[in-house]
């Protein structure tokens, strides 16, 4: 009785912190994707623009080409989560330069912090993204595994070239 109680303290005493992150399901989801996020941008303001046109084979996106597609599909995963059209964009990932692509990995994540900030209600309604009907919430997660997945050919790209990622370096 005491530690259901003692359980039932902890998690009302969490509560404010977790309503911020947009309530319990979507707060579970939201570290990662910020985390994620930070290591992101930190690797895109990082790698000299001598290195955007790198890619280690010439069958796989440069590492230019890479942020690109991670700010057009985050732009595309978290329009899908608010039930909104895409913002209206160049395609990112035939941008070359540096500043563009800073620019625009910040503007999308400044996008999908909204989305992140969805209430567990709205997470579960549906939407569709390529054709298909899945949960908001569903969509949330895939945003945050489709930038680890990138986030990880990054790193591959960096310690090709000498380059500690972010989620390696001391202050992380």
């Amino acid at each position: 009785m005491k530690l259901a109680l003692s359980a039932a303290l902890l998690l009302a005493a969490a509560m404010p912190a977790l309503a911020q992150q947009g309530g319990p399901v979507v707060g579970s989801v939201t570290p990662r994707y910020k985390e994620l996020s930070t290591w992101l941008t930190q690797t895109a303001e990082q790698v000299p623009e001598s290195l955007y046109p790198f890619r280690p084979n010439p069958a796989v996106r440069s590492l230019g080409q890479l942020i690109g597609h991670v700010a057009n599909a985050q732009f595309m995963f978290c329009a899908a989560a608010l039930a909104e059209p895409a913002p209206k964009n160049p395609d990112f990932e035939k941008v070359t330069d540096k500043t563009t692509l800073v620019a625009a990995i910040k503007a999308s994540q400044a996008y999908c912090d909204r989305a992140y900030q969805t209430s567990d209600a709205d997470a579960m309604k549906e939407t569709k993204l390529f054709g298909a009907t899945l949960s908001r919430l569903g969509v949330l997660v895939w945003n945050a595994t489709h930038d680890g997945e990138h986030y990880g050919n990054l790193v591959v790209y960096m310690r090709i070239n000498g380059i500690t990622p972010p989620s390696s370096q001391k202050s992380n």
